[in-house]
């Protein structure tokens, strides 16, 4: 717990320096009161985040994992970039757009809504709920690409990262 409060108030305070980084050198004064603000604040949204949010001292991450996600999802984003442009600039405009339901493994909470913001960062796929059965709704531009082969793919490898299931699940 100390070193989760210790982990997560040096990236919140550090973030705060980020963002309250004065573009002009302010009187050591201003710097001093400025620093306390920051330190106050830090100090309470990582009160916030562990009542909230937890850590748990079971699960430990897979950079390996993470890192085959993070180029996973940047050439995903390219060849729908590209896909998409083609299709905007084709004067037919091959389009065939639908629903479908993907039966999400990862529990609702944070975990899923990272899913669902990774996956909506990816062009021609945007979560837009769950349905009756839990499975988080995607509206697609193109039903006949393989969707849901990709949400597998990026699902397996977000839990991988995360220290839940094996390579094979």
């Amino acid at each position: 717990m100390v070193r989760a409060a210790l982990l997560r108030g040096s990236g919140l305070f550090g973030l705060w320096v980020l963002l309250a980084a004065p573009t002009v050198s302010p009187p050591p004064a201003a710097l001093a009161g400025n620093a306390a603000v920051g330190f106050a604040a830090a100090f309470l949204a990582t009160w916030v985040s562990l009542r909230l949010l937890p850590p748990r001292s079971s699960r430990r991450l897979r950079w390996g994992a993470l890192a085959r996600l993070v180029g996973r999802f940047l050439w995903q984003s390219v060849v729908a970039g590209v896909d998409i442009a083609r299709r905007v600039f084709d004067p037919r405009l091959p389009l065939n757009t639908g629903i479908i339901a993907y039966p999400v493994c990862i529990p609702p909470g944070p975990g899923r809504a990272v899913f669902g913001a990774l996956t909506s960062l990816v062009p021609g796929t945007l979560p837009v709920g769950t349905d009756a059965d839990d499975a988080m709704v995607y509206h697609c531009l193109d039903r006949d690409q393989p969707v849901a082969v990709g949400l597998a793919k990026d699902e397996a490898l977000l839990r991988q990262g995360w220290g839940e299931g094996r390579k094979d699940d």
